[in-house]
């Protein structure tokens, strides 16, 4: 717990440097609207993010969620533009992407735990049959004409945060809560450092592996709808790449990708370095391609703290 702790706030004094230093040497970073440009941005990555904090925690890992968007995305919004009452037909799709999000959750769960497939290959082979449905769903074709109402919750604000953003902190808040306050979430930290130890102690591990994957897939389904709201179209290529930077925000947070450690603390504090990184950059004049590379950068020094973390303690334990 305490090196938890001193992990975030690592995090967070490097995300206080960034800030300090794009504050100094990137024109108008300090604007309200920038900062609340920033808040939209990172919306996503964190309510992904979230999800995908909980499949890490125990080992595994989800590469299909940047094409489950599309796929709630695509489905969602055709019910949404149906024809039906706007009110009902929004809430209709809400609960149609959370359910297929779940149920893509549920398979790749499944699948890793009870045909024992690793979580690496189910979710890779898922993100192109997602994706691939997500295409032949809507022929290739955009969705436009959503709802006023869904769009303009995608731009409207909430005591002055950006009411989407205000979505992905109640999801952390709930997630901060079940992982550190529940039995469920005490058992995730307890099946990501020793499965085993665990499965013999009598509990039913795979069963909570599954339910951290249907979590994922939840996520993505909510994470759909607010990219809906946010752009006013729902498309098969949305998304393309999320799933890496879900997992980058995780891991810049903390969490090991072995499983065991990690927090949505840090899983928000590295969404947001994330976002403040790209954003200042990008009103420095940094490239794409720059902005890429040293995105890459950050994400490789992450993992080699993240083994040199791991390293001390083997070390630390055996003396």
């Amino acid at each position: 717990m305490v090196s938890q702790v001193l992990g975030e706030a690592g995090i967070g004094v490097a995300l206080i440097v960034l800030t300090l230093f794009f504050l100094l040497f990137a024109e108008h970073f300090g604007t309200t609207q920038n900062l609340r440009d920033i808040m939209t941005q990172i919306t996503l990555n964190t309510i992904l993010a979230v999800g995908m904090t909980f499949v890490i925690l125990v080992g595994g890992i989800d590469l299909s969620v940047g094409s489950v968007i599309a796929l709630c995305a695509v489905v969602s919004g055709t019910v949404i533009t149906s024809g039906l009452p706007p009110g009902a037909a929004v809430v209709l799709g809400v609960v149609l992407s959370l359910v297929i999000g779940g149920i893509v959750g549920f398979v790749n769960g499944f699948v890793t735990e009870f045909w024992k497939v690793p979580s690496f290959i189910i979710t890779l082979g898922m993100l192109y049959v997602a994706r691939g449905a997500a295409q032949e769903f809507t022929d290739g074709q955009t969705i436009y004409d959503l709802p006023p109402g869904l769009t303009r919750f995608g731009i409207t604000t909430f005591a002055g945060l950006p009411a989407v953003f205000v979505v992905a902190l109640l999801l952390v808040v709930i997630a901060w809560f079940v992982l550190s306050r529940t039995v469920f979430g005490r058992m995730v930290y307890a099946i990501g450092n020793n499965e085993e130890a665990v499965r013999l102690s009598g509990h039913r591990t795979s069963v909570v592996k599954v339910v951290c994957f249907v979590i994922g897939g939840a996520s993505v389904g909510i994470a759909a709808i607010i990219y809906q709201a946010r752009l006013g179209v729902a498309s098969p290529i949305l998304g393309n790449g999320y799933e890496l930077n879900a997992i980058a925000a995780v891991v810049i947070g903390g969490a090991s990708l072995t499983g065991g450690r990690g927090s949505v603390v840090g899983t928000l504090l590295g969404a947001c370095l994330l976002g403040v990184l790209t954003n200042g950059l990008l009103l420095m004049g940094v490239s794409d391609f720059q902005r890429t590379m040293i995105t890459g950068g950050v994400i490789i020094l992450a993992v080699v703290l993240d083994a040199y973390r791991r390293n001390l303690s083997v070390r630390l334990s055996a003396t």
